[in-house]
């Protein structure tokens, strides 16, 4: 059997198979579904500093291929999270990360610095690309000046391993990811969804109260793909690719693209248990092509 374990920054992981923040709820959602002990990694849903409301309904919107979000990181805040989710999750046999966000860098360093102080949890992803939230999100990642003020001030109080994900919305991704690496990400975690929209005819009236959402799901794959490999060619921390994975088949394609690792999203919605059908996929992949190590197929593309 082949090794699957990977790692990025000091952080080990037992296998490249994660799950994306806002896809699988606390981890302990899905318990019923699948032995989370089984896959490299849980990203748990995004947390601010202060308790958020989300946006208005309708919030969700289906798409051909991938589906639409507006929901806009609801979620009851980092001491609630300390306080009622982290005892129920500290004990799970794998890495449990948290997505941070923020609506200034003031938020996203307080909130860094209290989940720094939580022993079992090894990292968090810094989300700078979240494209339903007026205020932050998105608007530190389009930039590299901001981008690199937010992982700047959020290394000098965080000082465990430290991903940033980014966002897809930029005319130069690579940039971007060179921009956070300079500034002591360990990771970058790409791509995060696509803006998009969409509309009822009948009604003629759009199906999200917030007009624009994030688009994820298969459609999106190709776009990410090719931010993976540009971003894995442009930076030497590692790459962790997401967008629109739906088996093991796109997971190697993503490992060969550049990612060290990967974060399965949409398709959790489809198949709870997907995260482990993908770990036994790459295994066997990689036992029939005759590799020692899933590390030897990072960027190992014949072109």
């Amino acid at each position: 059997m082949a090794n699957l374990s990977v790692n990025i920054g000091n952080l080990n992981f037992k296998n490249p198979v994660l799950t994306a923040s806002g896809t699988f709820g606390y981890g302990i959602e899905y318990a019923d579904f699948m032995d989370l002990s089984r896959i490299g990694g849980i990203f748990v849903k995004g947390t601010t500093l202060a308790p958020r409301e989300g946006n208005d309904y309708p919030r969700m919107a289906e798409t051909p291929s991938g589906m639409l979000n507006a929901v806009g990181l609801q979620n009851k805040g980092v001491d609630y999270f300390i306080n009622y989710i982290y005892p129920d999750i500290k004990d799970i046999d794998t890495n449990v990360m948290v997505n941070v966000s923020g609506s200034t860098v003031a938020d996203y360093v307080a909130c860094a610095e209290k989940i720094n102080a939580l022993e079992r949890i090894p990292a968090i992803e810094l989300n700078i690309s979240c494209p339903n939230v007026k205020q932050g999100g998105m608007a530190f990642g389009t930039n590299c000046q901001s981008a690199a003020e937010v992982v700047r001030a959020v290394r000098k109080v965080y000082h465990k391993t430290l991903i940033v994900k980014l966002s897809p919305n930029v005319t130069d991704i690579a940039e971007i990811a060179q921009a956070v690496e300079t500034e002591g990400a360990d990771a970058v975690s790409l791509i995060n969804t696509l803006l998009g929209m969409a509309i009822d005819v009948e009604r003629r009236k759009l199906l999200l109260s917030t007009v624009t959402g994030g688009l994820s799901g298969p459609c999106v794959k190709p776009v990410a793909l090719r931010m993976v490999y540009q971003t894995h060619k442009a930076v030497k921390i590692p790459v962790i690719g997401m967008g629109g994975i739906s088996n093991w088949q796109d997971a190697v394609e993503f490992i060969l693209a550049g990612a060290t690792a990967i974060q399965i999203g949409t398709y959790n919605f489809i198949d709870p248990a997907i995260s482990v059908k993908v770990v036994d996929g790459i295994n066997a992949y990689l036992d029939g092509h005759g590799f020692q190590s899933v590390q030897e197929l990072v960027g190992a593309l014949e072109v």
